[in-house]
């Protein structure tokens, strides 16, 4: 029977228990993830993730459009910034994203050094559970946390995301992260919004006036989409 493992920071995903012909899902609902889901609802055709500011420069020569954050905020002359509602108001078609930001596009590039990798939001969750039921491999759940700690926000994504594959009956826990996430999923189910007022994450997206994209990270399936690691050239790229 496949498993459930969640990681509840990239600090500790060298540290986990699969190791082996399993599926990571990058998990960072504030809001790489879902962000990343909007994007391509808006028609993008590539993210290229990527760790520093630093790189961003030389995609900007081949045609990519800039996707920056840092600290919540959009970075410097970045077209756009970590922003999921932005993204579904803007014509993305055919587009290619350069995107970093402070804690999802490194657990994302965490992820993908493990072999098959997926994005997970709840915006795409029962997309996303469909396909992990239809691979029927072992799961380990990389939560983004904010700089290597943990968040509840992605804790209980975790915990949907499980609640959705044990319903199947053909996946099982194996670990406690993954129950605690489980159960305080039940707790919150009926308003995770409410339940996460205050997370750290969630008060400081709110001080930025990010209130509406907090709102919009926990409604489930507005962007059924399934994005995946891919490789081109050599390097680590998002595509559906």
């Amino acid at each position: 029977m496949p498993t459930i493992e969640t990681i509840l920071s990239p600090a500790l995903f060298p540290h986990r228990v699969t190791t082996k012909g399993h599926t990571t899902v990058a998990i960072d609902i504030l809001r790489a993830t879902t962000s990343v889901c909007a994007a391509f609802s808006s028609g993008a055709a590539k993210i290229v993730p990527l760790t520093t500011l630093e790189e961003l420069s030389a995609y900007r020569a081949q045609g990519y459009t800039l996707a920056a954050e840092r600290g919540g905020k959009k970075v410097g002359d970045a077209e756009c910034g970590n922003s999921p509602t932005e993204y579904l108001t803007m014509d993305l078609r055919g587009r290619r994203l350069a995107y970093s930001t402070t804690n999802g596009t490194v657990a994302i590039l965490a992820a993908a050094s493990a072999g098959r990798t997926y994005v997970g939001s709840f915006s795409n969750i029962s997309a996303l559970a469909d396909r992990l039921c239809s691979d029927a491999h072992d799961v380990v759940l990389l939560c983004s946390g904010w700089v290597k700690s943990a968040s509840l926000e992605d804790t209980l994504f975790c915990g949907a995301l499980a609640e959705r594959l044990l319903s199947g009956g053909t996946f099982q826990m194996v670990d406690d992260a993954t129950s605690m996430a489980f159960r305080l999923w039940l707790q919150a189910k009926s308003d995770p919004y409410d339940y996460c007022k205050e997370a750290t994450h969630v008060q400081r997206l709110q001080r930025l006036d990010y209130d509406r994209d907090i709102r919009f990270a926990f409604q489930c399936d507005t962007c059924p989409v399934v994005p995946q690691v891919v490789e081109e050239s050599g390097r680590v790229c998002l595509k559906l």
